[in-house]
């Protein structure tokens, strides 16, 4: 996949492409049940998902910043290549400011991680606050089923890689000039995107809000395993696509392909590659 950059705002975003992930089609799920999962299961026509990987690198007046920072090595060598994007770009592990973290899940965080040392030697790790407190809370821990709780264990291993260099941030904080955090919960509890000021044709990084973008976008009502709460899923894909539409924002994320704009079709919508 080529590597793309544009300019929005003070920032120039290029997408890193990290991997590929591969899944069977029986983590589909439907908000309204059974016949209609069946059905996305034939819209989508093949008997595995196939969704694109990406992490983001800005560059400005900020200095180095990336939002996400996909696998690292953790997930073997279909994954990982966001690394050799930034080296491709010039961008040194050391000379990274910051990462913007949309959700403690493994293709957006576990890049952090070097082993037991942390990948980005200088960089401070901003979290969405809602994500940090309730993955670093023992109780929720104790409440979530063993196989969803990894990002209990990451955050516990961000917190000790990356001592005094974690900062917690909601939509009230000046994140970085010209750059808004946006609450996208449900995939996670406390999954944020950010936006990207650029005079109106604003773009917004939108983690996991969408994962597949052709099929969620016809049909927002389908989600995937993975999702904590799927109904406040649903509930938060409807509204930031409408918003997405409504406001003419230019859209990207964890697992859409380029840069996209939102279009309205009666009760669905469409990406289409942004102009």
């Amino acid at each position: 996949m080529d590597q793309q950059t544009r300019r929005f705002g003070l920032y120039d975003v290029s997408i890193l492409h990290d991997g590929f992930y591969e899944a069977p089609i029986d983590v589909l799920t439907h908000a309204s049940g059974t016949a209609a999962r069946d059905g996305a299961i034939a819209a989508w026509g093949r008997p595995t998902l196939r969704i694109v990987v990406n992490c983001f690198v800005l560059r400005g007046p900020g200095g180095i910043i990336l939002v996400d920072a996909g696998t690292g090595t953790s997930w073997g060598e279909a994954y990982g290549h966001a690394r050799t994007g930034l080296e491709a770009l010039g961008v040194t592990r050391e000379s990274v400011d910051r990462v913007l973290i949309t959700h403690l899940h493994g293709d957006h965080a576990l890049g952090l991680f070097d082993g037991e040392a942390p990948y980005f030697p200088n960089a401070r790790i901003l979290v969405p606050a809602p994500e940090l407190g309730f993955f670093t809370d023992a109780d929720k821990r104790l409440s979530t089923p063993e196989n969803r709780r990894g990002g209990f264990a990451i955050a516990e291993t961000l917190l000790r890689l990356y001592p005094d260099r974690v900062d917690a941030i909601s939509d009230v904080d000046d994140v970085l000039p010209g750059v808004t955090l946006i609450p996208l919960p449900g995939h996670t509890h406390g999954q944020s995107g950010y936006l990207i000021e650029n005079g109106g044709r604003d773009l917004l990084l939108w983690g996991d809000a969408v994962h597949l973008e052709t099929l969620q976008a016809a049909d927002p009502e389908v989600g995937l395993v993975f999702d904590f709460d799927g109904a406040v899923a649903v509930a938060t894909r409807r509204d930031i696509l409408g918003r997405a539409s409504d406001l003419a924002w230019i859209v990207s994320g964890g697992h859409v392909e380029g840069f996209k704009t939102v279009r309205r079709a009666g009760n669905a919508f469409e990406l289409v590659p942004a102009a």
